[in-house]
């Protein structure tokens, strides 16, 4: 499983990203436990904060199956991919968790800030 985290906004707008490949990770269960234990699907709610940081988390399964791995369900997310956008205030518990995991263990790639979007003609 590959696990992709950037941080997007604030004052200056950079956008930095980390990418950890589970599998080749010394506590790579650790990590799937974690996952699994995100509620991918209830994120908590969070008025818009202008000039904050959002996390953009996306994890994707691995290519083949990982030796050693029991047969997945439906909902795991180590066989399906699974993405979020959150605010900074969001940001909390098993997310907070994995989003420092994914920082520690690896070092950010720094991206342009991105050009705003053109309005729409009408």
């Amino acid at each position: 499983m590959d696990v992709f985290v950037a941080r997007s906004g604030g004052l200056a707008g950079i956008r930095l990203t980390w990418h950890v490949r589970v599998d080749d990770q010394p506590d790579a269960d650790d990590w799937f436990v974690l996952i699994e234990e995100i509620p991918w699907d209830d994120v908590p709610a969070a008025p818009p904060e202008p000039d904050r940081f959002t996390w953009d988390i996306r994890c994707e399964p691995a290519d083949a199956a990982s030796p050693g791995r029991p047969e997945p369900s439906k909902q795991d997310p180590a066989q399906h991919p699974t993405e979020v956008t959150l605010a900074e205030r969001q940001l909390t518990g098993p997310w907070r968790e994995l989003v420092d995991r994914v920082r520690q263990t690896t070092e950010p790639q720094r991206e342009a800030p991105r050009a705003p979007r053109a309005p729409r003609a009408r």
